[in-house]
């Protein structure tokens, strides 16, 4: 387990660095740089100071050594667009999508799971309903769904539209409350493409088990549905829906960055936007460096969960 979890760390890091790498030079090499923040006619010697201060005044090889090395030293350079340390941005802006991503992720996991069961292992009026929600849900753009959501709370007051927390919120002590109060709305659009996918898969996977010998042997015994599923089937399953745990957290994050810009949840997504629209190439480059570890982290989780559910997966490795 040592070994596996070595290796998995050590990919995990190439990741990373790849991913900001590859942010950097991309975001080097594009037409414009950061300058045209400074007006439509920026004056020579400001753009010519702002060029120097942010390295763009050396061939892109040297610019990224030096950003290298600093970032060993967990200094990612300096904000163009916010005049600020890239560090604690990025890590303010990752902290918010964390509660967003771990919260969708847990309505997903339990939604899909517990619907999958249902839908895997009857028939009927319910369960075909849920099969034809998971492939809606599938089908719909994060985009759509999280308008169609935006337009629902807007009608009913059912949820605060856009943002994370109230202006008063703080004033009033009662901040994590209100946080709370946003949070439903983007955790739903963003966590229900994830629970259609989970709940077609682990539908199909109990499925599949139920008329495997060993659970027929044990219904044979005279073993009641519900010990047959859930003592028998269902942890036998359970390891579909683990192989693919970790691409599943890597496309909650990827699908943040959608829910954040509409809903107006002060994540990675809108920073990254903003600095992406800005040239702000520090910005984006500890955005996506951060964003490639927190997806790191998914996958790391997801290759855990498959490991501990099938010890062939460690031992292959």
């Amino acid at each position: 387990m040592l070994r596996f979890l070595g290796r998995r760390l050590l990919f995990s890091a190439a990741l990373v660095v790849l991913a900001a790498s590859a942010a950097l030079l991309l975001t080097r090499v594009a037409p414009g740089d950061l300058t045209a923040e400074l007006g439509s006619v920026p004056n020579p010697r400001q753009a010519a100071v702002a060029r120097a201060r942010y390295a763009l005044d050396r061939p892109p090889a040297e610019q990224w050594r030096q950003w290298l090395a600093s970032a060993v030293r967990l200094d990612f350079g300096e904000s163009f667009l916010y005049q600020r340390p890239v560090g604690p941005l990025v890590i303010s802006a990752a902290r918010n999508t964390a509660v967003l991503a771990i919260t969708a992720l847990a309505i997903a996991t339990v939604v899909g799971i517990g619907f999958g069961i249902v839908s895997g292992s009857r028939g009927g009026v319910g369960p075909n309903a849920v099969r034809a929600a998971s492939m809606a849900a599938v089908s719909l753009p994060t985009l759509l769904t999280s308008l169609g959501l935006l337009f629902i709370a807007g009608r009913t007051g059912w949820f605060p539209v856009g943002g994370m927390s109230s202006l008063d919120a703080a004033a009033s002590g009662g901040y994590w409350l209100d946080v709370a109060r946003h949070l439903p709305l983007p955790a739903l659009a963003l966590a229900l493409p994830i629970a259609g996918a989970l709940e077609r898969l682990q539908s199909a996977a109990l499925a599949e088990q139920l008329h495997q010998p060993f659970v027929l042997a044990a219904a044979a015994r005279g073993l009641p549905p519900r010990d047959l599923i859930l003592r028998h089937a269902w942890p036998v399953s359970i390891k579909a829906v683990a192989a693919i745990y970790g691409l599943a957290i890597g496309s909650l994050l990827s699908g943040s960055f959608a829910v954040e810009l509409v809903t107006g949840w002060p994540g990675l997504g809108s920073v990254m936007y903003a600095a992406l629209r800005a040239r702000d190439i520090y910005l984006v480059t500890g955005c996506a460096a951060v964003g490639a570890a927190l997806l790191s982290i998914g996958m790391l989780l997801g290759d855990l969960i498959l490991a501990i559910s099938d010890p062939r997966v460690r031992e292959a490795q």
